[in-house]
C-alpha cells in the first residue's frame, strides 16, 4: 500500500464532525473549537504517513476511535483555563511558581463583588467627582504603619523603579556593594536602578560595609542614600552592615533622604511566634527612613503590589511621575489589598485570619494530627503503595526568612507499581494538579501548606492514577 492509499482513506472534517462521538461533543463544546482540533490532527496525520518509509506503511493501521479521543480531549482541554487552582504539597509556603501568598477566605465575597460589578474605584462618593483609587487604601496603610503618606503600585521592582526615577532621575544613588542583590527571574537591583535613570554607586565589599564608605561617597549629586534589606539570602560569618539608625543620621546631617527597600513587608514581629527575627515596616517608619518600599503578596499575606510609605513630600511628586499610571494596580488587586490590610486590625484574629502567617505559625502538633487524617484517608482507600509520616522541614519561600526551617510533618509514598518521577508526572497533571517532591524515589506531601478540603482530591487521584 502507497502512501496515497493510505491517505485517501484519512476522514474527511464533514465525516468527522458528523461522528456520533463529534456531535455529542457538539453540544458543550463551540463547533469552531472542534473543527479547529480535527483539521489539526488530520494534519498531523497526514505529515505522520508522507514521513513514513515503506516497511512503516505496511504496518499502519488507521484507528478512528483513537483519532477522535485525542480530538475531543483537545477541544475540552482548550475550553479549560490554563490558570487554574493547584495543591501545595510541596511545604514551601510562599511558593513565587504557585502565586505565593493565598488570600483569606474571608476577604472573597469582598472582592468578587467588586470583580462582579462596578465599583467606586476612582469615584469620591461624598463628592460625586472624580477620586484617586489609591485613598481606599492610604489611610489604612499610614494606621498601620505609622508612615505619613502611602502609594501602591503593582510589585516592589516598580515601586523601588518609581522612587528612584522620582527622587534620583539622572543623580547618584549610594548603595552597599553587599546589597545588589537579584531579586527574581534574573531582575537585579542594578538593573532596576539604570532603568530608573538613577546612577548607582556602590560602596563597600561584599561581606563588609562601614558607615565612613557611604560618607565617603557623598557628593554634591549623591540623591539618595539606599538600603536593601537581603530578605532572600544572609551572608554569615565574617561580616558588617550599616544599621537604619545610623544610615539615617548620616542621610540627616547630610541632607539626604534614606530609601529602604525592606522587600518582604512583615507588618507583625515574626518573634512572638518563634520565628526568626524580620525588620517591620513600622520599625523603619519610626527609625525616620524617608521612603520604604516593600511587597503585598509576601509575608503580608495580600495580592501581588508593592507598597510605598514614608514622606509626605516624596510621595506627592511620585504621584505625578508618569510611571505612576503604568505601574498602578487594577480593581481587583486594591479590594483584595483593602480586604487583606483591615484583617490586621483584629491582632488576635490576624494569625487565623490570614493564610500565609497561620501557615508560617501552626504548631507541630495541628500539622502531626492532619498528617494522620490524611494518612489514614490514603491507607482506607487500599493503595498499592507504601505510605508513612515522617518528620521533616517546610520552607517560607518567596525570597523571605531563607534560614528559616518550619519543622512539619510529610506523608511519604513509595509507589510499587510505577516510579516516584512518573507518579510525581502524573499528579502535577492531574484535574486538579498536586505539586510535590520527590526525596530518595518517594513521593513528599508536605501538611504544612496541605489543606483539609483537599484530602479526598490527593486520595481520588492516586486512586486513579494507581488503579
Amino acid at each position: 500500500m502507497n502512501k496515497q492509499d493510505i491517505l485517501c482513506k484519512l476522514p474527511s472534517v464533514d465525516e468527522l464532525i458528523n461522528n456520533e462521538r463529534i456531535v455529542g461533543v457538539l453540544r458543550e463544546t463551540p463547533r469552531n473549537v472542534v473543527v479547529k482540533f480535527i483539521r489539526k490532527s488530520l494534519e498531523y496525520n497526514r505529515n505522520k504517513i508522507l514521513k513514513m518509509k515503506e516497511d512503516e506503511l505496511n504496518q499502519y493501521q488507521f484507528q478512528l476511535e483513537s483519532f477522535i479521543d485525542d480530538i475531543i480531549s483537545n477541544s475540552k482541554a482548550f475550553l479549560e483555563m490554563n490558570l487554574k487552582e493547584v495543591i501545595n504539597g510541596t511545604g514551601v509556603v510562599l511558593h513565587t511558581n504557585l502565586g505565593r501568598a493565598l488570600l483569606s477566605d474571608e476577604i472573597k465575597e469582598k472582592v468578587w463583588a467588586v470583580a462582579a460589578g462596578y465599583s467606586n474605584l476612582e469615584l469620591n462618593i461624598e463628592t460625586g467627582k472624580r477620586g484617586s483609587r489609591y485613598s481606599h487604601v492610604i489611610d489604612i496603610i499610614k494606621y498601620l504603619t505609622g508612615a505619613e503618606d502611602a502609594l501602591v503600585v503593582n510589585n516592589n521592582a516598580a515601586a523601588v523603579l518609581l522612587v528612584l526615577g522620582t527622587m534620583a532621575k539622572e543623580k547618584e544613588v549610594v548603595v552597599s556593594r553587599g546589597e545588589l542583590v537579584e531579586i527574581g527571574g534574573s531582575f537585579r537591583v542594578p538593573d532596576v536602578m539604570e532603568q530608573s535613570g538613577a546612577k548607582l554607586v556602590d560602596v563597600g565589599t561584599t561581606n563588609k560595609t562601614h558607615l565612613w564608605d557611604y560618607d565617603n561617597a557623598i557628593s554634591e549629586n549623591t540623591a539618595a542614600l539606599l538600603k536593601v534589606h537581603t530578605s532572600n539570602y544572609k551572608i554569615l560569618g565574617f561580616t558588617e552592615e550599616v544599621g537604619l539608625k545610623d544610615l539615617v543620621a548620616l542621610g540627616r546631617k547630610n541632607n539626604i533622604p534614606v530609601i529602604e527597600d525592606l522587600g518582604s513587608g512583615v507588618l507583625v514581629d515574626l518573634q512572638k511566634f518563634g520565628l526568626t527575627y524580620e525588620p517591620t515596616v513600622q520599625e523603619s517608619v519610626a527609625l525616620g527612613v524617608d521612603i520604604v518600599t516593600f511587597s503585598g503578596d509576601k509575608l503580608l499575606g495580600g495580592p501581588q503590589a508593592g507598597i510605598i510609605v514614608g514622606n509626605k513630600k516624596w510621595i506627592e511628586r511620585m504621584k505625578k511621575n508618569p510611571f505612576t499610571r503604568a505601574f498602578r494596580i487594577d480593581k481587583l488587586t486594591m479590594a483584595a489589598l483593602e480586604a487583606t490590610l483591615k484583617l490586621y486590625l483584629d491582632e488576635k484574629e490576624m494569625i487565623n485570619s490570614i493564610p500565609t502567617l497561620r501557615m508560617l505559625t501552626e504548631p507541630i502538633i495541628s500539622i502531626a494530627e492532619r498528617a494522620q487524617q490524611l494518612h489514614n484517608i490514603l491507607i482506607a482507600s487500599g493503595l498499592k503503595v507504601s505510605i508513612e509520616i515522617k518528620d521533616d522541614y517546610s520552607q517560607v519561600g518567596g525570597g523571605s526568612l531563607p534560614l528559616e526551617k518550619l519543622p512539619t510533618k510529610v506523608i511519604k509514598i513509595k509507589p510499587k507499581t510505577i516510579s516516584a518521577a512518573k507518579l510525581e508526572e502524573s499528579l502535577r497533571n492531574y484535574t486538579i494538579p498536586i505539586i510535590t517532591r520527590i526525596q530518595e524515589d518517594q513521593i513528599i506531601i508536605d501538611l504544612r501548606t496541605v489543606r483539609e478540603k483537599d484530602f479526598y482530591n490527593i486520595s481520588d487521584a492516586l486512586n486513579k492514577i494507581l488503579m
